[in-house]
């Protein structure tokens, strides 16, 4: 419809609008429309696009507001003297808008006016048009806006005005944005098959979903069937019945091109004897014998010799109508060159996005690796060094959450807020962590049993008393402005900010706990307690200090990672709960009580986890289901985990 527009608009567009000026000094829009009044007043398909013609010729920058008003309804006509305005209502009356200058221009009754109500057909011609002026729009978020239009409903006549708008463009974002979208217009509307082949082989080189849905349109196949394959058919595959589709579907092909006559139904023939009943007899054969298949088969062959129903549709006439047509399936693109370089264009396209979903999948169980580290540190020095299992470890992490909660209610700075809440969630949840051990605790060494069960009685409390405090509903923990988005390398490899921060935190402890554990005098002291508590003992060291302090370390790090977990999860009572599971797995797989081996299990859960919901994505339970499977398989042949502990825990 707009092919007659191309040479004006691509020549207005490269030139940056404003060729035509001394037009466009001589006369003003509404000289313009008044010569066409007619066509503006009652547009039509044909006539617009001599309208949008003159329009473009002109160079007035009012133009594209013009045609944005037209389409949307907004231009009036005034009887008295035929002049166009912009109007809006204003009480009775309507307050007009001069449609050269954008001033106002008085007031008009409603009925001296006459909306221009171009139809729908109209419209969709001026929104084209309008989106190839506002590809040059000063304005960034117009032109943005003209991108989106064509990628949402591409047309052949936008390709020259989008091409002649990228020299010009000034954001390298939006040009490299114009420049992948022509490549996709000239690879379906290129005017030559060469053009177009070059224009495919350029979109190999990209990831997006929009390259890979045009490779997919070019290669878009029809179903046929022949007695030959046409010489003139571009054929994607020859299909098989019986192999690539079922015989019944295939006869059903042939029904619909009129090429076998259709198989009759048990009713239909069932149907057809009944109405030729004729002295107790069909086709012959008296009613009473006609009680089995072959009776009635045999009726209703006399009556198809007769002429009187079409002749019954065999197993035999079926296999012999298959065997004498080739079924097919052809391309769309009459061209084999064009559709060769989609198909090879479409699997190099593919084997990169193969490529980068493994990539984006790494990144994906990296972080929640780093999650699951995070949340066993503390769980594996505990188990570690002091052979308790803390059911409460979750709590811990609870806590942090809401001491996190709390401080950015003091403190409305989100930045701020986060590096006062860090230290003050270690420091609650240290001085939580010794009070419980020595409450609790350190009477029950060596009585595990009696451990689990009173650690997970503590546990059942601090959630209770997290409810009376903060209630059941969720609270949130916010993330600092600088955390917000995302660290896209592509279309298909991404990951948000905030797991990148958490990955960061876990390395940072990580380092920290190694630094505390083999440069510090504490340290050597829960290194000695954990290898030998008795020689530590007997060499002047206290293990129910070490117990205290690593109990109380342990806790600590659980609080700041409930700062961590609390910032992208729902910061509830229940929240500790959610992650208990997966820290126990993460410790025994990774070797009890070693920082090397909590590391190891959190990586080696974090990739099974991710792959198998990668494999299986809409059943996470059923992913949940076959990790603990795994793991219980992997404990039957490494008891000790991947990184075996020497010392006390090894010994019990």
């Amino acid at each position: 419809m707009l092919r007659a527009l191309l040479p004006a608009l691509a020549l207005i567009l490269c030139l940056g609008l404003p060729a035509p000026r001394a037009a466009a000094q001589e006369q003003d829009l509404q000289a313009i429309l008044q010569t066409n009044a007619d066509e503006v007043a009652n547009p039509g398909r044909r006539s617009v696009s001599e309208v949008i013609e003159t329009l473009a010729a002109s160079g007035l920058e009012s133009v594209p507001d013009f045609l944005e008003h037209w389409a949307d309804r907004g231009v009036y006509r005034r009887t008295t003297d035929g002049l166009f305005f912009y109007a809006k209502k204003d009480g009775a009356d309507f307050a007009l808008i001069d449609i050269s200058t954008g001033a106002p221009a008085g007031t008009a009754p409603s009925g001296e006016l006459e909306q221009i109500r171009p139809n729908g057909g109209v419209r969709r011609v001026i929104a084209t048009a309008l989106v190839q002026f506002q590809l040059s729009d000063p304005d960034i978020a117009r032109r943005t806006a003209a991108l989106d239009a064509i990628a949402r409903s591409p047309e052949a006549e936008q390709l020259e005005p989008l091409r002649a708008s990228i020299e010009d463009e000034p954001d390298d974002a939006l040009r490299a944005r114009k420049e992948e979208l022509a490549g996709m217009l000239a690879a379906t509307y290129g005017d030559t098959p060469e053009e177009r082949i070059a224009a495919i082989e350029a979109l190999s080189g990209g990831l997006s979903v929009q390259i890979r849905a045009v490779l997919n349109q070019i290669l878009t196949t029809r179903s046929g069937v022949a007695v030959e394959l046409p010489a003139d058919a571009n054929v994607a595959r020859t299909l098989t019945p019986g192999d690539d589709l079922t015989e019944a579907e295939a006869y059903a092909r042939l029904v619909e091109a009129e090429l076998a006559p259709a198989r009759q139904s048990r009713d239909q023939i069932k149907g057809a004897l009944t109405s030729n009943i004729t002295d107790g007899k069909v086709g012959g054969v008296p009613i009473g014998a006609l009680d089995t298949e072959e009776a009635r088969a045999r009726a209703y062959a006399a009556l198809a010799g007769a002429g009187t129903v079409p002749p019954l549709v065999t197993e035999s006439d079926v296999e012999t109508a298959l065997a004498s047509h080739v079924f097919y399936d052809e391309y769309t693109e009459g061209d084999p060159a064009i559709t060769d370089a989609a198909r090879a264009a479409l699997d190099e396209v593919n084997t990169r996005v193969a490529v980068h979903q493994a990539l984006d999948l790494a990144l994906d169980a990296l972080s929640l690796a780093s999650i699951y580290f995070l949340a066993a540190i503390g769980l594996a020095i505990t188990f570690g060094v002091m052979g308790v299992i803390n059911m409460a470890h979750g709590e811990f992490i609870m806590m942090g959450a809401y001491t996190g909660y709390v401080v950015q209610q003091i403190i409305p700075d989100y930045t701020l807020s986060l590096v006062v809440a860090l230290p003050l969630a270690f420091a609650v949840t240290f001085a939580a962590g010794v009070a419980m051990e020595r409450l609790v605790i350190r009477w029950l060494y060596h009585r595990p049993l009696e451990t689990l069960l009173a650690t997970f009685g503590i546990s059942i409390a601090l959630q209770q008393l997290a409810k009376n405090i903060f209630g059941t509903q969720a609270r949130p923990l916010t993330s600092p402005s600088w955390l917000d988005g995302a660290w896209v390398l592509n279309d298909v490899v991404g990951i948000a900010n905030i797991r990148i921060a958490i990955f960061v935190l876990a390395l940072i402890f990580l380092g920290l706990i190694l630094f505390i554990l083999n440069r510090t005098r504490i340290g050597l002291e829960v290194r000695a307690v954990t290898q030998n508590p008795g020689m530590a003992a007997s060499m002047g060291i206290n293990p129910d200090k070490i117990n205290m302090l690593t109990f109380g370390l342990g806790s600590g790090i659980a609080g700041i990672a409930g700062i961590a977990i609390g910032l992208y999860a729902q910061v509830t009572s229940e929240m500790g709960a959610n992650y208990i599971v997966q820290s126990f797995m993460t410790v025994v797989v990774g070797g009890v009580g070693n920082v090397w081996g909590t590391l190891a299990g959190a990586g080696l859960i974090g990739i099974l986890q991710k792959g198998i919901e990668f494999l299986n994505p809409s059943n996470t339970l059923a992913a949940q289901t076959y990790m603990i499977l795994f793991i219980i398989l992997f404990i039957q042949f490494r008891p000790k985990g991947i990184v075996a502990l020497k010392g006390r825990a090894a010994g019990d």
